[in-house]
């Protein structure tokens, strides 16, 4: 592990001017996927994980080419206690992800949820509340310390850490750990959320080709694409509907 000073981070993060992001990866991974065989709701999981782990792998292109990888360290879970924003779509793909679990993860994701949102209620209900087109949603929502749905915090894992949304992927920090662990929103940390654009526009035109070719009963389409909320907010619509 590196610990590098502000100056370094941003020298270098400056270099990524030259970075040459293709965004053709993005619409062809999601091709592919649609391709493949498969019911209708598998594939577009499997369009929804690929294009997760394009941003992934960008990020690890953009760390090559900046020469310095994120000081993140497998149970720091500081930022997963930040609000997470997604579509319908892709909180459907997220349940879908976990209804796909070997039989005992998933009952044993189910247990936690229901734990989670019992234990949590009160709290989940202030966080939620909270407008999140305004600008300082980020600091009012993790000072009141919810964590993620998703996250063990026992282990401080993340149990459903291949279905995991765009947010948790494009948010490291490649100085001091320490510096999560002492301010709610360091201003040191870095978050490539421009990745976002073309992850989510190539999962919009999947969904698009899969409704006008097959119009699956999972996918409403535009709404599922447009309807935005808390990840809790979606998670727990489903675990009170879940037969």
């Amino acid at each position: 592990m590196e610990n590098r000073s502000l100056e370094e981070v941003k020298r270098r993060l400056n270099t990524l001017k030259n970075f040459e992001l293709n965004e053709d990866d993005f619409y062809d991974a999601a091709e592919d996927q649609l391709d493949e065989a498969g019911t209708s709701l598998e594939r577009m999981v499997s369009v929804y994980q690929r294009l997760q782990q394009e941003v992934s792998q960008k990020m690890n292109e953009m760390d090559d080419h900046m020469g310095m990888t994120p000081n993140c360290q497998l149970g720091c879970a500081f930022c997963c206690y930040f609000p997470i924003i997604i579509s319908r779509l892709e909180a459907n793909m997220i349940m879908a992800s976990i209804e796909a679990m070997p039989q005992s993860r998933r009952e044993e994701f189910i247990h936690h949820l229901k734990d989670y949102f019992e234990r949590h209620k009160a709290l989940i209900d202030e966080a939620t509340a909270l407008n999140f087109d305004e600008e300082d949603i980020k600091y009012d929502y993790i000072k009141k310390q919810l964590p993620c749905p998703l996250l063990n915090t026992e282990t401080n894992a993340c149990m459903a850490y291949e279905a995991r949304p765009l947010p948790c992927r494009t948010y490291v920090n490649y100085m001091d750990p320490d510096i999560c662990y002492e301010n709610y929103v360091p201003e040191e940390t870095v978050s490539f959320e421009f990745l976002y654009e073309d992850y989510m526009g190539a999962l919009n035109a999947a969904a698009q080709v899969m409704y006008e070719d097959e119009n699956p009963d999972f996918l409403d389409y535009p709404s599922d694409v447009y309807q935005y909320d808390y990840m809790p907010v979606f998670l727990k619509e489903w675990i009170e509907n879940r037969k």
